[in-house]
């Protein structure tokens, strides 16, 4: 993570991401291994090594954690960063990993709306009142400092007609992963239609991977996201070594330089 971070960092990307599941059960076809680092530890470990690129989320599972842990945390990062947090975040799809936690499943779309309040609530205000009832929780005059350095964007996962309006209540973006721009187009269309300011991203998280890919290809499906509105990508190589996971992330800098990207310096 050091490494690929830095040479991120190096190369003029904008950001670098982390990704979430904290138990896996055997056989599961996604991820493909249950070898995951807590994000918000991991998050913390790469913001020291690193002085500019912003460090996010792809996606954190919000329900199955408490709202308030990860207020702090993440402010807590943000303040050590210099404000380079974004917070990805999504409602959770794999029940055994709910299971395993002790989290009711059915309830992680109540669960995640309600910590997301809790979470604008944590870094905008001090001395807390407020009862939030799903997560059982009673707040009395509570302080939940540090608060983020600025506005902690959230960028909110999840392709459902559920996680699309959550976006558009409620976010400061959309992260898609993994859909092809076909699938993508209603949703942008959607999206937009509703929240058509600048500010508000529409993020695509791909598989692209240009030691395997042909890169004429990655190249016209680049131009296809960015005409039905997609700007923002999370490139994910599908490397398992170092070395080939560095290659691919240079080579990746290259292609997106080739369609005009301004990387930075």
């Amino acid at each position: 993570m050091h490494r690929v971070a830095v040479l991120a960092e190096e190369s003029g990307y904008a950001d670098v991401w982390l990704s979430d599941h904290l138990v896996v059960p055997t056989g599961v076809d996604y991820p493909p291994s249950a070898y995951v680092y807590e994000p918000l530890v991991a998050m913390a470990w790469v913001a020291a090594a690193t002085s500019r690129v912003r460090i996010g989320t792809t996606v954190l599972v919000l329900p199955m954690r408490n709202p308030l842990f990860v207020a702090k945390a993440l402010a807590s990062i943000d303040q050590m960063s210099g404000g380079r947090i974004i917070l990805g975040t999504a409602a959770g799809w794999l029940k055994a990993e709910f299971d395993a936690l002790g989290i009711p499943f059915d309830a992680r779309g109540a669960r995640t709306d309600e910590a997301i309040e809790i979470l604008r609530r944590a870094w905008t205000d001090d001395h807390i009142t407020a009862d939030y009832p799903v997560h059982g929780a009673h707040l009395r005059s509570i302080r939940a400092l540090p608060q983020p350095i600025g506005h902690l964007p959230i960028w909110i996962g999840g392709h459902a007609d559920v996680a699309l309006k959550r976006a558009i209540l409620v976010g400061d973006g959309w992260h898609g992963a993994f859909l092809t721009p076909e699938q993508t187009e209603r949703r942008v269309a959607k999206l937009r239609a509703e929240r058509p300011e600048a500010e508000f991203t529409i993020s695509m998280r791909t598989r692209w991977d240009p030691l395997l890919d042909n890169h004429d290809t990655i190249l016209a499906e680049l131009d296809h996201y960015l005409a039905i509105g997609v700007d923002h990508f999370v490139p994910e190589p599908r490397q398992r070594t170092l070395d080939d996971y560095l290659r691919s992330t240079e080579m990746q800098a290259e292609l997106f330089r080739r369609a005009g990207f301004e990387m930075a310096t």
